[in-house]
């Protein structure tokens, strides 16, 4: 757990290591109510990523939702967080799927859902739903 959110207040530039492993990117704040279950929803309407296949960028918004145990995630660095995958080459079940993961490492919530809605492409929409709940969670 990071204690002192590093990009809240400061001009945040990612560096090519953060880009290559943006889970390093990720904040935290302690709960300030962690004895109530109660629910946090972040909606990103600016998700960018490239298609590995035909090198296009694929748009998106993110919604994570949580019931979050000890930590919070401190939104400026999700928001960084997701600016690294603008030039990745990533298909929609992996980066909704990688997303899920990161979060879940990091903030070990009592329960996750990461919902990345594309935008339509070639006649087809598409949404990618992955959960997470933590056993006695």
């Amino acid at each position: 757990m990071k204690s002192k959110p590093a990009h809240l207040g400061k001009r945040s530039i990612l560096t090519a290591k953060q880009i290559a492993h943006p889970r390093t990117i990720l904040d935290t704040f302690l709960n300030p109510r962690p004895q109530r279950d109660y629910e946090i929803q972040l909606v990103f309407p600016e998700f960018t990523a490239v298609c590995p296949v035909t090198h296009q960028p694929d748009f998106a918004t993110i919604t994570v939702t949580y019931v979050p145990d000890r930590l919070c995630v401190e939104m400026k660095s999700l928001k960084l967080y997701y600016f690294a995958y603008r030039n990745k080459g990533i298909f929609y079940e992996a980066a909704v799927n990688t997303i899920l993961d990161d979060l879940v490492a990091v903030l070990k919530p009592r329960r996750m859902t990461v919902v990345g809605e594309f935008a339509v492409r070639g006649g087809t929409k598409g949404i990618v739903t992955a959960k997470c709940e933590r056993p006695n969670g």
